[in-house]
């Protein structure tokens, strides 16, 4: 798609579509009154019959619009002014692109929204705007024969001034959406077209012209760096597991390093302790913290942002053949620790130990890792909500701050260390799971086992990476949640 920032009036604009957004019971904004009366006063009267109430949502098409450019209109509704929030904005807009990119070959219009502008200045919204656009159209149809969704071939963002932070700031939600996508994509391809070896060839056919420095460490690899758990997970599947290490330094040498550690099971059977067919169907996407990963970091260098990031991808599948690891085996990891293991569905936190055990050697100087974790956090949180889980609250405060200024919501989880006792073993250093009784603490109490003292969160996705099925906002399958926020992140602290 071209994206392009014109001081053009809406009004003016040749396109296909125009889209507008109104806030509820509030009055037009001057985008809205030229509009208007551009349209001879038929929005007013929409208004009046209520037929135009800007509740959040809301989709109201004129089909013909004598008096525009444009040879449609779309407006959506925002919901109340006084609550609008980044992440409703997002609703908002995706609603209204979903609806319209079903076509090949189309242009849109966006009028700028005041509201956007007023609450987060004009970079913030056309980034905003850029980057929802550039998701909205992308359809997960990727083994449908005809396409629900296509990219606009042209998109002008109206009466906004094209200077170099406005162009900047739309070049930067481009690339924010495309790595969503990536993420989206990954997520959803089946698990015989997404496993360990072929994620880490994506990752480094994908990272190969943006200056990021990449290692794909094979299984003699890992055991030559002494991964036990991540191997063990492994060991009942004809595909052997991989990890993924990509190093953008973009900070110099004196910087501090980000390290971002991804749970990438490219398909989790349950092993031994084998899932039901309700449970296993959506197990593609058990990779979604990998996916996330590689998306951030490649978003990261693609914008140059001056950090130092390197990310991390365990890769595995967890399957139940002959050599499958058992319920009562013990475990060496990397660190040195024995794991006793009690449920080998418990796989993806054996994975995670490895991968940021070896994140500590390689001294990065703050963590965060990211995994489809556990059931229980999504029965604690809902399906639409990030836990995490932290043990430097300074750290974890930016983390939050980082997700909620891209709209992306999180809740930080208690860590007393009484949770810590359910995993006390009678025959090594810890069992892999605890009772049923806050089992997401339980497991980040696991994973805090092997970080040492550098200061991490970790991110349980599992309620809103992956959603079941569609709505008018968004296509079932992979989210990209927390692709945004990890660059962000990035970006705001280090």
């Amino acid at each position: 798609m071209k994206f392009s920032i014109t001081t053009t009036s809406s009004t003016e604009v040749k396109v296909n579509w125009l889209v507008a957004g109104i806030s509820e019971n509030d009055e037009f904004s001057p985008s809205l009154q030229r509009l208007d009366e551009a349209l001879g006063g038929s929005l007013s009267r929409m208004r009046e019959r209520e037929d135009l109430t800007g509740k959040a949502g809301e989709i109201s098409i004129l089909g013909d619009a004598p008096g525009l450019e444009a040879d449609r209109l779309l407006i959506v509704g925002l919901g109340p002014a006084e609550k609008q929030s980044l992440q409703e904005l997002r609703k908002a807009y995706s609603t209204a692109i979903r609806k319209i990119a079903t076509k090949e070959k189309q242009s849109l219009g966006l009028c700028t929204p005041e509201v956007i502008v007023t609450a987060l200045g004009e970079p913030v919204a056309l980034e905003f705007l850029s980057d929802t656009v550039t998701v909205s159209c992308s359809g997960q149809g990727l083994y449908q024969d005809e396409k629900s969704r296509y990219p606009f071939k042209e998109v002008l963002i109206t009466e906004i001034e094209a200077n170099k932070e406005n162009k900047a700031a739309v070049r930067r939600g481009v690339i924010l959406g495309e790595a969503v996508n990536l993420t989206r994509e990954l997520v959803n391809r089946h698990p015989d077209d997404i496993y360990p070896d072929t994620f880490a060839q994506r990752a480094a056919d994908e990272a190969a012209d943006l200056g990021i420095r990449g290692e794909i460490f094979d299984e003699e690899m890992l055991k030559d760096e002494k991964m036990g758990a991540m191997l063990a997970v492994s060991q009942g599947s004809e595909r052997p597991p991989r990890m993924v290490v990509l190093k953008y330094n973009g900070g110099g040498k004196e910087a501090p390093t980000l390290g971002l550690v991804g749970k990438g099971v490219t398909f989790d059977s349950g092993g031994l302790s084998l899932k039901t067919s309700a449970g296993m169907i959506t197990m593609k996407s058990d990779m979604a913290g990998a996916a996330t990963v590689l998306g951030a970091v490649l978003a990261i260098a693609k914008l140059k942002l001056p950090v130092n990031v390197v990310g991390y991808m365990g890769l595995v599948e967890n399957m139940t053949g002959g050599a499958a690891y058992k319920l009562g085996s013990v475990l060496t990891a990397r660190n040195g620790k024995t794991i006793e293991i009690h449920n080998t569905d418990a796989e993806g936190r054996l994975v995670l130990a490895d991968a940021l055990a070896f994140a500590v050697d390689d001294k990065v100087d703050k963590l965060v890792d990211l995994a489809t974790l556990t059931g229980a956090c999504v029965i604690a949180l809902g399906n639409d909500i990030v836990g995490a889980f932290s043990n430097d609250q300074p750290w974890c405060d930016s983390v939050l701050k980082s997700a909620r200024e891209q709209g992306e919501d999180i809740w930080q989880m208690p860590m007393y260390d009484y949770f810590a006792e359910q995993l006390k073993s009678e025959f090594a250093d810890c069992k892999n799971i605890g009772s049923r009784w806050g089992g997401a603490i339980t497991a980040a109490k696991f994973l805090e086992q092997f970080v040492g003292e550098t200061p991490w969160v970790h991110l349980d996705i599992a309620g809103p990476s992956y959603v079941e099925s569609s709505s008018a906002q968004r296509d079932a399958g992979g989210t990209g949640v927390m692709v945004r926020a990890l660059v962000r992140l990035a970006e705001a602290n280090l």
